[in-house]
């Protein structure tokens, strides 16, 4: 039998997400931080990114047993390190979220940032020996989490060293440091398998943080003492491995690239498993870049932006044309429109009294019978109850990314909206259909207008924006189908700026008179327009998209929801899905956005 036509590497996604609220629910939890929250590989309490803790409290997001580095097993004293299995991975994400909850709730942060060291080999030593004190504070009557926390630590140290990174002498003298201080410090053993490979570089480290080391156990219900013998440690390992880099380039020649990897090699130390991709890229690649202090989102001008009906930007001959194309397509779906309304009534609709039921045995007196229970006293049906009928008092929105790179996308996607929104229209949900790019590339005519000006520094946004209505809230689908036709234009679509159109949707939506209110988003990637990019910063319009969504799920008046076509968006959105549009059938890409829709509807 072959593989499902789904793509395996999408089932992986969406069970990392699972994965990552299961994980963020536990450290809520255990931590007494109700603000923690996950945004795909990244934590986060409130709007504030948590810092890399220590190295091992960044597990791996891929599940592939045979991924490379896992599957290549190295000999340590005759045993080798076996690939992970799947439950150890499971348990390593477990682990990790366990000690993340154990140092924001054991140890003062502000404290800790007063006494960390400025050289960063020190101050990533420091950081690791305090988490290291968290993780030996674990109540007696958690004996799961200690274990979990073991296990994670172990799957790392044994990923460090298949991934060879015990090759360089200052990356093994930081493996050797992390094992015997967090042995110490939490009474634990140190792994087995490592010993013969630590022994040298251990014998020749004792004698140097002897005294601190001892001293570490004694003192870890108490941060402020900790903390002195803990710089002790970090600092003598700081000037170790100054000296075994100084004896490194006396011996060798180096090159630009050599000294380049030995710059980055701290990095390493902390994230080296990021490396590893999901099979969907993730939308956030700079992470660091999106953890930035407070962004102030300007516009250099607005004068050129517009808001058009689609329809209006299509000749009405080449609309016919291809609502007739739309119209082959959404057949060649096989999907009833109907049965879908069926399924969207269900999830969306609430119960709402609409009227009373009279004549009931018991419930409110019902004040016009009661003359007959004066003429008869034994009657017993004088009471009134609510009538209560299902109906969904919704207003939702479908914004459609139209940049350049979705055109690959909408002959696929054109026919799911349009099914979609007829089956929404059925369900008696308000909807309407959106979408956003720009008139021009590369700027136009308010790039003149900068360059006109002098180019002042940071503009902000360069580019004439289009935002386009391809159904009205007000419009039924039939009488909305030419414009959602326009969806198969090609060349409507150029450049896009998320975040502002999220704004935009976000304001008609709040203008609709309705009790609930949902937004979801179909993109497939980060926000780009070449012109606000070069005049301002490569992350700019990815800090703003990050800022708009996260205010609109404070805000929690609308059910903000986003859809990745062959991307994972979690590191934008808190409830997301990703369609294979190349694999899946319609009856299957509908079936994960009703899902992702009963999320949002729950909220």
């Amino acid at each position: 039998m072959g593989a499902d036509p789904v793509s395996t590497v999408q089932a992986q996604v969406r069970r990392q997400q699972g994965l990552d609220a299961l994980c963020a629910a536990t450290l809520r939890a255990l931590s007494a931080r109700p603000e923690v929250h996950t945004r795909g590989p990244h934590w986060y309490a409130g709007d504030s990114a948590l810092p890399s803790f220590a190295p091992h409290l960044h597990p791996q997001a891929q599940f592939n047993p045979q991924s490379d580095e896992q599957a290549r097993p190295v000999a340590l004293s005759g045993a080798a390190l076996a690939p992970l299995s799947e439950s150890a991975k499971l348990l390593s994400f477990r682990g990790a979220a366990d000690g993340i909850a154990l140092r924001l709730r054991f140890s003062d942060a502000l404290l800790h940032r007063q006494l960390r060291p400025e050289r960063p080999m020190a101050r990533r030593v420091f950081d690791g020996l305090e988490q290291y004190r968290a993780e030996s504070l674990v109540p007696a009557q958690w004996p799961g989490v200690r274990s979990n926390m073991s296990a994670r630590f172990a799957a790392w140290s044994h990923a460090f060293v298949s991934a060879r990174f015990h090759e360089s002498a200052q990356a093994l003298l930081l493996l050797t440091v992390a094992q015997i201080c967090r042995a110490r410090v939490t009474g634990e053993p140190v792994d087995g398998a490592l010993e013969d490979l630590l022994e040298a570089t251990r014998f020749g480290l004792v004698p140097h943080i002897g005294h601190a080391l001892a001293a570490l156990r004694r003192s870890r219900f108490d941060q402020r003492a900790y903390a002195q013998h803990a710089l002790a440690i970090a600092h003598v390992v700081a000037d170790l491995a100054d000296g075994a880099l100084q004896a490194a380039d006396r011996t060798a020649k180096t090159t630009p690239e050599d000294s380049e990897e030995e710059d980055a090699w701290l990095q390493i130390w902390v994230d080296f498993e990021a490396g590893e991709e999901s099979g969907f890229a993730s939308a956030l690649e700079a992470r660091h870049a999106q953890q930035g202090a407070a962004h102030s989102y300007r516009v250099f001008s607005t004068r050129y932006d517009c808001e058009v009906r689609a329809s209006d930007l299509v000749r009405q001959a080449q609309l016919q044309e291809l609502r007739g194309q739309l119209d082959l397509s959404v057949r060649a779906c096989g999907v009833s429109a109907a049965r879908l309304a069926r399924r969207l009534q269900t999830l969306l609709a609430l119960p709402q009294i609409d009227g009373w039921d009279s004549a009931q045995d018991s419930g409110y007196i019902d004040g016009r019978r009661l003359a007959q229970m004066v003429a008869k006293p034994d009657e017993q049906s004088v009471f009134r109850l609510p009538h209560s009928a299902a109906r969904a008092d919704v207003a939702l929105t479908l914004l459609l990314d139209c940049s350049g790179s979705m055109k690959q996308h909408m002959e696929r996607l054109a026919p799911l909206v349009d099914l979609l929104t007829r089956a929404l229209d059925m369900a008696g949900v308000a909807t309407e259909v959106l979408g956003y790019t720009t008139n021009t590339w590369n700027g136009g005519r308010l790039m003149r207008d900068w360059r006109r000006a002098g180019k002042p520094a940071q503009p902000g946004r360069l580019n004439e924006l289009c935002h386009m209505v391809f159904k009205e809230s007000s419009q039924p689908w039939r009488r909305s189908k030419p414009g959602l036709a326009a969806m198969l234009k090609p060349d409507l679509f150029r450049e896009c700026v998320d975040g502002e159109a999220l704004r935009w949707a976000a304001e008609r939506l709040r203008a609709q008179e309705t009790e609930r209110r949902m937004l979801v988003v179909f993109s497939d990637g980060s926000p780009m327009d070449g012109a606000t990019v070069l005049a301002n910063d490569t992350h700019y319009l990815d800090r703003d998209l990050q800022q708009v969504a996260r205010q609109l799920e404070r805000e929690a008046a609308i059910g903000l929801c986003a859809v990745g076509l062959g991307l994972d968006l979690s590191a934008y959105f808190a409830r997301s899905t990703v369609l294979d549009l190349q694999n899946q059938t319609a009856a299957q890409a509908l079936g994960d956005v009703l899902a992702l829709l009963a999320r949002g509807a729950r909220q």
